[in-house]
């Protein structure tokens, strides 16, 4: 279904413009690669552990981790303007030092966040894209991982969390086949032992409902490091 143009949408994103990034892309391509890597750790301006989220619609979780972290920096990445801009008006009204907002699709990470930076990468609730010819645009798709691993410092993890079984159990084939070790998988995250979970606002809906939440870490086999 095709989103709606939200109401003044260029204003809004003007307004704050001081956090978010968004480049034009025109001049990029997947296979080009071109650099135009954003300085994060100056304009952060200190020199604490950078996160990264990719695929963070409204920014939710993306705040909140920036609430209960102020040691920490997190990158949030969106798509689709007028999903991020609710993010980064919501960052700006808590005033939040330590959250940036990055519009870009997944595949142009490397064009602008330098590599071996990212302390963790969360994907929260992603599309799972159900339909088979569709799997290559789903965030643990081989060809996404492959850019997860250039991010990540050595030994650095991924969180995933998903309430979408099909989704959950292709993401755990696609780690396993590419070069990833998982650890702390859970098939009922609300109804485990696991402490300091942040709750997305599709989280509490669809725990709400009444689905289990899947989650899992994993990191790069210390073989393919």
């Amino acid at each position: 279904m095709r989103m709606r143009h939200k109401k003044n949408l260029e204003e809004r994103l003007e307004n704050v413009s001081d956090i978010l990034f968004s480049p034009k892309r025109e001049n990029l391509n997947y296979n080009e690669k071109e650099e135009k890597i954003i300085d994060f750790k100056s304009i952060f301006g200190n020199d604490n552990p950078i996160y990264l989220e990719v695929g963070c619609g409204c920014g939710g979780f993306g705040c909140q981790f920036a609430k209960q972290n102020p040691n920490a920096n997190i990158i949030c990445v969106e798509k689709v303007k007028n999903v991020i801009v609710v993010g980064c008006e919501k960052a700006k009204s808590e005033n939040l030092k330590n959250i940036r907002f990055l519009n870009t699709s997944a595949e142009y990470l490397l064009s602008y966040i330098e590599k071996n930076s990212i302390e963790t990468i969360f994907l929260n609730f992603s599309c799972p894209f159900p339909k088979k010819k569709y799997a290559a645009h789903r965030l643990t798709n081989g060809r996404f991982l492959e850019i997860y691993k250039k991010l990540l410092k050595e030994n650095a993890p991924i969180f995933q969390k998903t309430d979408n079984i099909h989704f959950f159990e292709y993401s755990i084939e696609e780690f396993s086949k590419n070069g990833f070790e998982l650890s702390n998988i859970s098939l009922d995250l609300h109804n485990s032992d696991f402490e300091g979970n942040i709750v997305t606002e599709y989280e509490k809906k669809f725990s709400d409902e009444g689905f289990p939440i899947y989650r899992l870490e994993a990191r790069v086999k210390k073989t393919e490091l």
